[in-house]
């Protein structure tokens, strides 16, 4: 892995992801709350884990320059959720999402993280807006986009998905016309 920059916030550490985080990634890709929210991805063994960093996260970090953070607890370095700016299929523009093991969910470490990585966006890499996607019955998950700036742009159907998703936007800088 190249040399790719690490952030930090308050409470967090923000890694870029890398093979070293497998077995993080195996627990949280396979926890209910995942699964239930973003779906089941069907990446069940640590080789699984592995081939999908390497195949999918690096390729589009050396493409982009960006693409998942790892999420580190500072207190106890402990890795809690992951964090970033995704090139997704079926989205005309840069996807910021999230997810945190359901033990950490509820403590703002989701806002602290996102609303980095939202700052990141736009002075490290001058993304002017950004995108994301929830299911209609994540209704934490479309608090947090609210209370991150983003507004609701009604529904999309990704491909190769057999239902629609709400569609967020907010615009990084302010100052460009729509």
């Amino acid at each position: 892995m190249t040399d790719y920059k690490v952030f930090e916030t308050e409470r967090l550490i923000l890694k870029p992801t890398s093979e070293e985080d497998v077995d993080f990634y195996l627990e949280l890709w396979n926890c209910s709350s995942w699964i239930k929210y973003i779906g089941d991805r069907n990446i069940k063994t640590i080789e699984k884990v592995k081939e999908f960093i390497l195949t999918k996260i690096n390729p589009q970090h050396e493409r982009l320059g960006y693409s998942n953070f790892t999420v580190i607890r500072k207190l106890d370095h402990k890795k809690i959720g992951s964090c970033g700016l995704y090139d997704r299929e079926g989205l005309d523009g840069v996807d910021i999402g999230f997810a945190f093991l359901p033990k950490f969910e509820k403590k703002g470490y989701a806002f602290e993280a996102s609303n980095k990585v939202m700052s990141i966006a736009k002075d490290e890499f001058g993304i002017d807006e950004l995108m994301a996607i929830t299911t209609k019955d994540n209704f934490s998950s479309q608090n947090l986009l609210e209370r991150l700036g983003l507004i609701s742009e009604g529904t999309i159907r990704l491909p190769n998905e057999n239902k629609d998703v709400l569609l967020y936007k907010v615009r990084l800088n302010k100052s460009k016309n729509r």
